[in-house]
């Protein structure tokens, strides 16, 4: 078997590493930047750590903030006509997944204009061309969208998200910088940490898992459940440095093997009600795990070892709902919400964001095949 493995060309990591977006962006000779955040980034000290860089090696940019926590096509097309207006040779994203979510759409049209469209670039798409080089500095630990080469964009006039998987949108650079991620709040710092849990966990199980992409799985999901709730609920700037490792460990793996149907169900939620993205797989993911592990208990097994529970001596049953209850109660002590209902879901509703995941680009990854029932059921589960 063949398998293939596609990351950034360059990443740096450690508190202070924005520094090198300055000597980066000046060594390949761009001059122009779409400096691509959310107006809470803007409001907040966060954003100018990086302008403040910008400004200081002298570089034009030209600010594009216009972006919803689930980014629309409307989003990407205002962002892109700014870039084609101002004649940009790069663009710099800063934010959570959101922002380098929309900065790689952007990237893309860019150089392939033939997919102005936005819509046209749902699912795998293989483009022409590279996309406009893009330096993308996190500000979240959870979707590691500066890694992987995955964006999800949210159609609005169908209600749908968009996953839109293409090897030219990888940022040409990526710096982890736990300096910028020591300001978010605790529920934001919650859910996107269960986030990167989720990809740790899900790509670990899923149909196209092997012996690389296991070794950054296995280790992600150590590092972020010894250290999310320090991190989200303490600020312990150690545990939030470590999330902020893990969150791209992970994004190393599933990046080239896949999601399921976490990711399937949750993009449902976010398309139909705009639910955050993070604060839906938490939701959804014990409830999932739970219908997965009857066809790979052994991996439960390795999943609750690297959390450091005792797995010994268990039956299969037994140690799937080990690993099932020690993530329900990470994400009860992050206050995250545990129903549906909770969060404002009609229950009439479900059947048909079931058969919206069904045909989510995740669903297919998921290790035990699954109906349109089953995915209601799992629904009603998590009601």
């Amino acid at each position: 078997m063949i398998n293939r493995v596609v990351l950034n060309g360059t990443s740096y990591f450690g508190r202070g590493s924005r520094s090198k977006l300055g000597e980066e962006l000046k060594k390949r000779g761009y001059q122009k930047v779409l400096f691509v955040t959310d107006a809470n980034l803007m409001n907040t000290n966060t954003a100018q750590y990086v302008t403040d860089i910008l400004d200081r090696e002298g570089i034009t940019y030209f600010v594009y903030m216009n972006i919803k926590p689930n980014p629309t096509v409307k989003n990407v097309q205002d962002g892109l006509m700014l870039a084609q207006i101002s004649n940009v040779d790069s663009i710099v994203a800063v934010g959570g997944g959101s922002v380098i979510d929309t900065a790689k759409a952007i990237s893309i049209i860019m150089t392939n204009p033939e997919h102005t469209a936005v819509t046209s670039l749902d699912g795998a798409v293989e483009t022409r061309n590279q996309g406009l080089p893009l330096f993308a500095l996190p500000t979240t630990a959870g979707t590691a969208a500066e890694v992987t080469m995955n964006y999800v964009i949210t159609d609005e006039v169908n209600m749908r998200k968009m996953v839109c998987i293409d090897v030219h949108d990888v940022p040409v650079c990526a710096i982890i910088d736990p300096d910028l991620m020591d300001g978010m709040p605790q529920q934001l710092a919650a859910s996107t940490g269960m986030d990167a849990l989720t990809h740790a966990m899900e790509g670990y199980i899923t149909k196209a898992g092997w012996l690389i992409p296991d070794m950054f799985h296995i280790n992600a999901m150590a590092l972020i459940y010894k250290n999310l709730a320090k991190a989200a609920n303490d600020k312990d700037p150690i545990a939030i440095e470590k999330m902020a490792y893990a969150q791209y460990i992970a994004g190393m793996g599933f990046s080239n093997v896949g999601l399921g149907i976490v990711h399937s169900m949750a993009h449902s939620l976010g398309a139909f009600f705009d639910t955050p993205h993070g604060v839906a797989n938490a939701l959804l993911l014990p409830h999932v795990m739970k219908f997965n592990g009857q066809v790979c208990p052994d991996l439960f097994r390795n999943m609750g070892r690297a959390f450091n529970l005792d797995m010994d001596n268990l039956s299969d049953e037994a140690a799937v709902d080990k690993v099932v209850e020690a993530i329900a109660d990470l994400s009860k002590s992050l206050g995250i919400p545990q129903t549906l209902r909770e969060i404002g879901i009609p229950e009439e509703m479900l059947p048909a964001l079931a058969q919206q995941a069904i045909n989510d680009v995740c669903t297919p990854g998921n290790p035990r095949e699954v109906t349109v029932d089953d995915l209601i059921e799992i629904y009603k589960e998590a009601y």
